[in-house]
């Protein structure tokens, strides 16, 4: 399977996290972010960038899922209704930490949180899986002005 990221040129030549805290990550904690699609991966980088920030130098990462590796899939019926809204980032946050501490897969499927019925992929860079998961290629990306004016 083929998934996507897009992130600043600088780091978009190796499989690498911040360790920052996001939707399904608190601090410190590792994972790399992909999406099941380049539009996702856009429309993702759009909704936390303004203007000015999306004018910097992307690449658009494709990174290749073997078919034998575990994915735990994330069934959004079991998450609550409002779980897209800010405040409920410490119930996502924790459902990841449960995900990496429990160490069963490399890959946890996620719903975006932007489109319904598409899919984040979440990658455990310390699982003993992650060495089968591949950087294929990066190519320049350029967001197109029209998306934020």
């Amino acid at each position: 399977m083929l998934v996507f990221r897009i992130a600043l040129s600088k780091y978009a030549n190796s499989l690498v996290c911040s360790g920052r805290a996001a939707r399904w990550n608190p601090n410190e904690t590792d994972v790399i972010y992909t999406a099941c699609s380049r539009s996702l991966a856009c429309l993702e980088n759009v909704v936390h960038r303004n203007q000015l920030g999306l004018n910097q130098a992307f690449k658009v990462m494709t990174i290749e899922i073997p078919d034998d590796i575990r994915i735990t899939n994330l069934d959004p019926r079991k998450l609550p209704e409002s779980w897209t809204a800010f405040q409920n980032m410490p119930l996502t946050q924790a459902i990841g930490a449960d995900w990496i501490n429990d160490n069963k897969s490399a890959v946890l499927k996620v719903p975006s949180a932007i489109i319904n019925a598409e899919y984040n992929y979440l990658i455990n860079p310390l699982h003993v899986d992650f060495k089968s998961i591949k950087l294929l290629k990066s190519e320049t990306f350029i967001f197109d002005r029209r998306i934020k004016v």
